[in-house]
């Protein structure tokens, strides 16, 4: 049986300033959840199903209808979880030794939870994100990162340290631009930053500014497609970069 206090709690975790009130965050569906229970970064704090729950958290056994009213999906699924959002700062990876994906003004949550997904497939292990962009643990963001967002480590900050950082040790700063070198030419390091911008604007010209190599995915098409989206662009881009770093290893 869903309380008003619950029902409550859950749907005012939809809004990103409750979110940040309250220090959690709503994951949907059973995959996500085994995903977040499973986690030594994000704490579960309560499991609301609607079906069979077999994990060892505590939960509200709830109906259908109700699930539907605290669910953030058109279908909502039958495991709905609350969480706490993460609360440590993301100790700087050594960009002399791997790579990490730097993010301005990603607006999409659709988008942000996908790059997250790909980061964890292609083992990167560290997202930055400019404080513009869209917050990670949006439902439709967590939705998206299929549970990798358990994984990647986020950080939102003034990025200019990071960067200012890299250009006096001479630590590569790629960024995806429409008038980059052609990224299938090229040499690409296994460490440095890869920084994708806004999906309409790209990225800005006070980060642009830190970018020593920038880099385009070719058109092959004749018939006007302008862009890529910003996490199919990111999936190529760090498929080369993994392509790369293997011809490198023979």
């Amino acid at each position: 049986m869903l309380s008003n206090a619950q029902l409550k709690l859950v749907k005012s975790l939809h809004q990103k300033k409750n979110r940040e009130q309250m220090h959690l965050f709503v994951a949907e569906g059973k995959k996500i959840v085994d995903e977040l229970l499973a986690s030594a970064k994000i704490e579960v704090v309560h499991v609301y199903a609607s079906g069979n729950y077999f994990g060892n958290k505590p939960f509200t056994k709830i109906t259908e209808d109700e699930m539907k009213k605290i669910s953030a999906l058109t279908s909502p699924q039958n495991i709905l979880a609350v969480c706490h959002v993460p609360q440590d700062s993301l100790v700087m990876p050594d960009l002399n030794k791997e790579l990490v994906l730097v993010l301005d003004d990603i607006r999409d949550p659709g988008n942000l939870g996908t790059i997250i997904r790909i980061a964890d497939w292609f083992g990167i292990k560290s997202v930055f994100c400019t404080t513009e962009c869209v917050d990670a643990y949006n439902p439709k963001a967590v939705q998206a990162s299929m549970g990798s967002i358990a994984r990647v480590n986020l950080d939102y900050k003034n990025l200019r340290s990071i960067l200012q950082e890299c250009r006096e040790k001479s630590i590569p700063v790629y960024g995806a631009k429409l008038d980059g070198a052609n990224i299938l030419n090229e040499q690409l390091t296994a460490n440095g930053v890869l920084m994708i911008g806004n999906e309409s604007t790209g990225i800005s010209a006070e980060l642009s500014n830190y970018i020593t190599h920038s880099l385009k995915i070719p058109s092959y098409s004749s018939s006007g497609a302008e862009s890529l989206n910003a996490a199919m662009a990111t999936a190529i881009l760090c498929t080369e970069f993994r392509r790369n770093e293997l011809k490198g290893n023979k």
